[in-house]
Formats: structure tokens, C-alpha cells, sequence
């Protein structure tokens, strides 16, 4: 099977942003940041009234809804700034096979992934794991980097789907 496809960078920011939302170490730092957070508003209330002799209970209420709106609004802010580190990983340097024109055969060997200047194979057996999402399918070759195939470009997402089950088990 040859699917040709383009990548682009907005498909690499939606696999990080699927990668922090799916990975353990993603939701605990999330969970970690938007709940400590407002423990620390809180404790700092209590010390602004302590230091600065002023009463606990307005300062408790405002330092609560900076809480609550951090809790609120934090997961929106975290993965924008997931969003704009790839978007800068991106731009650092020379990215001319990530991005841009692929064609990738998929056999009963592997995987072979073509771009302009190389050429990448791959056995199934070296596939961690396949994830899918209503946009993309993921090859993980590792606990952090995948293979990208934006189902926008293929034209029988379910004939796909069955062949990559067949393969990877």
C-alpha cells in the first residue's frame, strides 16, 4: 500500500498536542501545575495578611478567584504553550524531511517512509504501538516520536485502519 501525503507544521503541533495529552508524564504535570498552583495563591494570602497586617478575608477571596480562574483557564494556556515550543522546535533548525511531500509504502515487511532527501524503513516489529485520533494516524518508533499519516489524505481511512491492524499486533 503507497499512501503520498504532505505534512505540515500544524500536523506536527496536533501530534504533540496528542502525544502531552495521551503520555502519563503529560497529565501529571498538567494535574500538577493546575492544582498546586492555586494551593500556593493560597498560602501566599495567608502570608501577605500575616506580613503586611491586613485582613485575611479579602485578600482569601481575591487570591481564590485567581485560583479558580487558574484552574479554569490553566489546561487552555499549557497546551498553547506546548503548541508554540513545537512551533519554535520547528523553525530551530534544518526540518526538510519532517515537513513537506512523504510517500509511505507500507508492506508486510514495515514501513518505508520517502521524503525529498532520504528514505526510512522499518519493520512492524520495531513499531511500538499505532495510535489514531479522528485526524491522524501515529506510528510510535519510540516513547516519543511517531511517524505521522493525516487520514486527510487517504481515501479509505477503514481500508487503512484494517491493514495497519493486521500488521501491528
Amino acid at each position: 500500500m503507497n499512501i503520498h501525503y504532505e505534512l505540515t507544521e500544524e500536523d506536527y503541533i496536533n501530534f504533540n498536542l496528542y502525544h502531552i495529552k495521551h503520555s502519563k508524564i503529560g497529565k501529571r504535570s498538567l494535574l500538577l501545575q493546575r492544582i498546586a498552583s492555586p494551593f500556593i495563591f493560597i498560602i501566599g494570602a495567608y502570608f501577605y495578611s500575616v506580613i503586611g497586617n491586613l485582613p485575611f478575608l479579602p485578600l482569601f477571596i481575591t487570591f481564590f478567584i485567581i485560583s479558580a480562574l487558574w484552574v479554569i483557564y490553566y489546561p487552555k494556556y499549557f497546551y498553547g504553550l506546548i503548541a508554540r515550543n513545537a512551533k519554535k522546535m520547528i523553525k530551530e533548525g534544518k526540518n526538510d524531511d519532517l515537513l513537506g511531500n512523504h510517500q509511505l509504502q507500507m508492506s508486510d515487511d514495515g514501513l518505508v517512509d520517502t521524503t525529498a532527501n532520504k528514505e526510512t524503513k522499518m519493520t512492524w516489529s520495531a513499531i511500538t504501538s499505532v495510535k489514531e485520533d479522528d485526524g491522524y494516524f501515529f506510528f510510535y518508533n519510540s516513547s516519543v516520536s511517531a511517524y505521522i499519516l493525516p487520514k486527510r489524505e487517504l481515501d479509505h481511512v477503514d481500508e487503512v485502519r484494517q491493514y495497519i491492524q493486521s500488521k501491528v499486533q
